[in-house]
């Protein structure tokens, strides 16, 4: 069984849900992608996984968005990718992957549905 957290360390939710999941006995690959962000395939899977849209995968409150007007709703999918694997602090944290389904931690409990 792999399984992966995309995580930030300053982020409670994300502690909160590396937590959880050691709670439950699993010790996860830690991606902590601000760090190591995604690749664009990486990026376009777990999307996938989650049956979301770019835009539902950001984090809309930051101010990059804003800044980078990214709340404009004509912009493409390929620009809405390209912005969050520029500045991956817009990326929705935590994310966690198992065998091909994932989860986002907010709640941290949501994760346990993919365990």
């Amino acid at each position: 069984m792999s399984i992966k957290i995309y995580h930030n360390p300053r982020c409670s939710k994300s502690r909160q849900t590396l937590q959880l999941l050691r709670d439950q006995g699993v010790a996860p690959e830690i991606i902590e992608y601000l760090k190591t962000p995604p690749s664009r395939e990486e990026l376009e899977q777990v999307l996938d996984m989650l049956g979301l849209e770019p835009r539902q995968l950001m984090r809309t409150r930051e101010k990059e968005y804003k800044e980078q007007g990214l709340d404009n709703p004509s912009l493409s999918r390929d620009q809405l990718m390209d912005a969050m694997l520029a500045t991956p602090k817009l990326i929705e944290r935590p994310i966690v992957i198992r065998d091909g389904k994932a989860a986002i931690g907010r709640p941290p409990e949501q994760v346990l549905e993919i365990l």
